[in-house]
């Protein structure tokens, strides 16, 4: 057997077991007792964790692994000989890419007629993802549809300022974008504004003395870069501000305190832990003291002066680890950073954002499904379950909140989504003045 513990969930084997006897995804389906489109959630979780682009190569990798067994076939021995696969004679070598083959053109049409061997996926663009289309939509408490975005997009940000949602930049199936749309809930209705100067995926964004501040980002090379545009929604025009220290992509940005936090993410080497503070005033860059643990695709949101930071990925695994990072502190050199209790789940490319006295992680699920979001509350300093409208995974979307509402735009579950989601996180009522007789 390999010595590498398998990567793969349970449900996983199964699937790639039956993969393996060249079963359909309708017949995968009907054995397991889930959907067709369930099936498809997995492979495409399959190949991501095994780093491969086809059954073939998935099919070819658990058998040498020894995590799968093909009849007739051994599983490569343990990893102290520097054979790769010993035991098999020749007669089992051609059995053995005969059936990986056979099962491969057999399954390709489900998987859209597309099985591309060797590819490698990039974490910073969805273009390479097998698409098994989209995740339908679960009718759940609190959660409603809105009106869709005019192209379907993931890797974007979404801020919300004066009563109106706007959606910055991000990818679509035409490729990166600096498309820049409005929402307006009374009209429930997008509307195109001025393009952004510079189109990228895998910004941040974030509102300040009312402008929308554009962060960093992929561009459509996807290099990371340096820039920051801010967009004044009054006259619906871009300028530019004084760059980043240093390029960024699949950060996440948050404001306390006047001044805008960047925090962790891609600088075209490696996934840093870096904390950059932006004074728009001086318009002027600063660092901040670092996370404890490098890495992009996280959340960020301040919450009564803290900015919490939960989740992320690195290009290897997700995190369900969650700090809370104490700006004033920073700035007077004391100790920043605090560990509070970790999410149930492990989220890269999740949204966090803050709505009344609650912290709201949503989506995730990088390496494997994920059915329901998180909240967290400060004063228990526990998180809780909170129902999902789609099954399995929602990355790379964008959420921002309007009154007790979050709304969520977006993001990647199977392939690129124009979905307006809202969640009804909380139920206000209002007392006219005057009132005497209330009971508690």
């Amino acid at each position: 057997m390999s010595m590498d513990p398998c990567p793969l969930s349970k449900r996983e084997l199964e699937v790639l077991r039956l993969v393996a006897t060249g079963a359909t995804n309708q017949q995968i389906a009907r054995e397991l007792t889930i959907s067709p489109n369930t099936v498809k959630v997995h492979l495409r979780n399959i190949f991501d964790k095994l780093g491969v682009a086809s059954r073939t190569e998935a099919t070819m990798l658990a058998v040498q692994a020894g995590w799968l067994t093909v009849e007739g076939l051994s599983p490569a021995p343990a990893r102290e000989t520097s054979r790769p696969i010993p035991h098999l004679q020749p007669w089992q070598r051609v059995y053995l890419i005969v059936v990986v083959i056979i099962t491969a053109l057999a399954v390709a049409w489900p998987l859209g007629g597309s099985v591309r061997l060797g590819a490698q996926l990039d974490p910073f663009t969805d273009q390479g993802y097998p698409s098994t289309g989209t995740i339908p939509w679960r009718d759940v408490p609190r959660w409603e549809v809105r009106a869709t975005l005019p192209r379907p997009r993931a890797r974007l940000a979404l801020v919300a300022y004066d009563g109106r949602l706007y959606a910055i930049g991000g990818e679509g199936p035409e490729g990166v974008t600096g498309a820049v749309y409005a929402y307006d809930p009374a009209e429930n209705r997008w509307s195109p504004q001025a393009r952004k100067p510079t189109p990228v995926s895998n910004l941040g964004a974030a509102v300040l003395g009312g402008k929308i501040y554009a962060i960093g980002g992929c561009a459509p090379d996807g290099r990371a870069t340096d820039v920051l545009e801010v967009y004044d929604p009054i006259r619906d025009v871009w300028t530019t501000r004084q760059p980043l220290p240093a390029p960024r992509c699949a950060h996440a940005v948050a404001v306390a305190d006047g001044r805008l936090y960047v925090f962790g993410g891609w600088d075209n080497e490696r996934y840093v832990d870096d904390v950059l503070v932006y004074d728009p005033a001086a318009d002027s860059w600063k660092r901040g003291t670092p996370m404890p643990t490098p890495r992009g695709f996280l959340g960020a949101a301040e919450l009564k002066g803290y900015i919490y930071i939960v989740g992320g990925y690195d290009g290897r695994r997700e995190y369900v680890m969650a700090h809370r990072y104490d700006p004033k502190a920073d700035a007077r050199g004391e100790p920043a950073w605090e560990e509070i209790p970790s999410m149930m789940a492990p989220r890269g490319g999740l949204a966090l954002v803050a709505e009344g006295i609650a912290l709201y992680a949503i989506g995730g699920g990088w390496r494997g499904g994920l059915e329901y979001n998180e909240r967290f509350d400060p004063l228990s300093n526990t998180w809780s379950r909170v129902d999902s409208p789609f099954e399995i995974q929602w990355r790379n979307l964008g959420a921002a909140v309007l009154g007790p509402r979050i709304y969520v735009v977006g993001g990647w579950g199977g392939d690129y989504m124009g979905v307006t989601a809202v969640y009804q996180s909380s139920f206000r009522t209002f007392l006219p003045l005057g009132s005497r007789n209330v009971t508690p």
